[in-house]
């Protein structure tokens, strides 16, 4: 397996030895993941039907960082690359995110 496949980081033929960071790529799959999280997020906190694709991808986003810190904290690794267990962590991440949102608006 190419490990370089996962996080946006490729090898560059010209250049022995050096390392390039497809940011293009990373980017891209960044916002996927995380549309993906924030969609999964908002169907387990019952939220689905009252915000688009923007703010999935938003919570997503937010829902990864979150999540990876949490993870972090605990001593697990948290976002990978664009994996399943990366997505388990943006999702997880998101829901805490969702349930945060809630809790302030009912405040």
């Amino acid at each position: 397996m190419r490990p370089w496949l996962n996080s946006g980081i490729r090898a560059c033929p010209a250049e022995a030895g050096r390392v390039i960071i497809d940011t293009t790529l990373w980017v891209s799959s960044f916002l996927v993941l995380g549309g993906i999280a924030g969609w999964i997020a908002s169907i387990i906190m019952g939220t689905d039907q009252s915000q688009g694709i923007v703010g999935n991808i938003i919570v997503g986003i937010v829902g990864a960082l979150i999540g990876g810190l949490v993870f972090n904290i605990f001593g697990d690794v948290g976002v990978t690359g664009f994996n399943l267990y990366s997505l388990l962590v943006a999702t997880i991440g998101a829901v805490v995110g969702f349930w945060l949102m809630q809790a302030i608006r009912s405040a």
